[in-house]
Order: C-alpha cells, then structure tokens, then sequence
C-alpha cells in the first residue's frame, strides 16, 4: 500500500507518496498548482508537450524499462 506525506512549498502543499520501499512519486499536479490553482491540467499539458520533457521521458524509459521500444517512442 502507498504511504503518503506532504510538504508545503512556497504554500502550496504537494503529496509525495511512498510505495514503501525504495522509491517515491511527487505530485506534478501539486507542482502545477503552484504556478496556476484554477489550469493545473493546462500547465501539465504544456509540460508534456515540450521537447525536453519528451526527451527526458524517453531516456528514463531507456534506463528503466526493460521492455522499452524505442522504434514506437520515436513516432511520438
């Protein structure tokens, strides 16, 4: 079960959850609502469309994702 905790950056409280082991999540909808409380979800949009983070998304996979294609990755 994931455990979660909160932190409060610049007043805003954002959700980290645990999966109690090793790793953990924090919320890009937490972060988005820093900039913008009422466009979260216009702010992630934007984000996810930028080429950096199509890149970064991309060599994460390569680094963690066993299964990984990266001929399918390219189309995107």
């Amino acid at each position: 079960m994931a455990k979660s905790k909160t932190i409060n950056v610049k007043g805003t409280e954002i959700i980290i959850l645990s999966d109690g082991n090793k790793y953990e999540f924090i919320s890009l909808t937490g972060i988005a609502r820093h900039w913008d409380a009422e466009r979260s979800d216009y702010i992630l949009q934007n984000w996810l469309r930028n080429r950096s983070t199509i890149e970064f998304v991309g060599l994460w996979e390569q680094f963690n994702n066993p299964n990984f294609n990266s001929i399918e990755f390219d189309g995107i």
